[in-house]
């Protein structure tokens, strides 16, 4: 009977065992969108400076840096956009329409009580997972993804601060990135369509005319005007990065999109939310800005931007799904925006030609 016991005893020990070590798999497979890198000690303004020497100091690129406007602004909230030369020179085989995995994004905003600021990333590794999942270097993209990863874990080391590795909401698995199509129910929101299927042509041209088509699209988003929190037409353009020869990335906000996207994510969560802080959505800021993209497939240049609802539930699926429902028309709200500004200003065509 001892030895049954025993025998009994040893094998549910190695079912727990398995059963815990399945668990834990599942878990260190969880990623999310986002993470937080540092518990800066310092001030707002302290910290931002120190990131910034210790970014040019560095081999990444600053290419634009943008505070983020929302009504009733009682927090600071500040995203950089940055790229890495060895991630490009990674993925320079790639197809052109991947290249939203090569824009880095690092957020800076002061969250929780006594508005303690911290430092966050767009996951690098995250979004590696959605934008190279068809890739058949997909195995050594992550890798580069993961590398990029530390090395603006390093910078951020360089910041007065606690380092720390919260994985933030919205958090999936690598499964479930590399298939994103939406969540749960809500997929039929975004028509069950992946990222590539979520690039929308807002227009098209020949392979000839890719620099001309670069050309008119600057031109309009230059000419365009933020119109503030209350207006969702208008656009200020942060950022023009050319990725590789076949395309080029723009990055584009206004204060609607900022503010809603903030307050919105902020309705439904408790966590981090305070008197003084009543925005925990600042944690989201490197889900800034837009993007439209200009890709020359050898085929056709086409300008696209992403569909809304797609992209709104890539990053800011953890605001709830009454918030996605209480707000439906937002993201469609967004995209027409876009949309009509990119193709509104016939005036900007002839001045490309110039």
């Amino acid at each position: 009977m001892k030895y049954k016991s025993t025998k009994l005893s040893q094998l549910f020990t190695l079912i727990f065992a398995f059963v815990l070590g399945i668990g834990n798999a599942f878990a260190a497979e969880e990623y999310g969108i986002f993470e937080r890198i540092l518990e800066a000690s310092g001030s707002f303004n302290d910290t931002t400076a120190a990131l910034e020497k210790a970014l040019a100091e560095s081999k990444l690129t600053l290419q634009a840096k943008r505070d983020l406007t929302f009504k009733d602004k009682v927090q600071q909230a500040r995203v950089y956009i940055v790229t890495s030369p060895a991630y490009m020179e990674a993925a320079k085989g790639e197809s052109p329409d991947t290249i939203s995995a090569q824009i880095l994004r690092i957020g800076v905003y002061e969250y929780g009580e006594g508005k303690k600021v911290h430092i966050n990333m767009g996951n690098p590794t995250a979004h590696a997972m959605v934008f190279y999942s068809g890739s058949k270097n997909y195995d050594s993209l992550l890798a580069a993804a993961k590398a990029t990863a530390q090395e603006i874990k390093d910078i951020a080391a360089k910041v007065p601060g606690k380092l720390v590795s919260v994985q933030l909401e919205p958090v999936r698995s690598e499964k479930t990135l590399n298939k994103f199509n939406g969540d749960g129910p809500a997929k039929m929101m975004a028509k069950f369509r992946n990222w590539k299927d979520s690039q929308n042509d807002v227009f098209k041209d020949k392979p000839e005319n890719f620099a001309a088509t670069v050309a008119r699209v600057e031109n309009t988003l230059r000419a365009s005007q933020d119109k503030g929190v209350d207006d969702s037409s208008g656009w200020r353009l942060l950022s023009k990065i050319p990725v590789g020869a076949n395309a080029v990335y723009f990055g584009i906000t206004n204060d609607y999109t900022e503010s809603k996207c903030i307050s919105i994510n902020s309705d439904f969560r408790s966590e981090g939310k305070t008197k003084d802080a009543p925005h925990p959505g600042v944690d989201h800021a490197p889900a800034m800005p837009m993007e439209v993209l200009v890709i020359n497939d050898g085929k056709e240049v086409k300008v696209v931007q992403y569909g809304e609802m797609w992209r709104m539930q890539l990053y800011f699926w953890d605001s709830g799904y009454m918030a996605f429902a209480k707000n439906t028309l937002i993201p469609s709200i967004i995209f027409s925006s876009i949309d009509q500004t990119l193709t509104a200003t016939a005036s900007a065509a002839p001045a490309a030609a110039k």
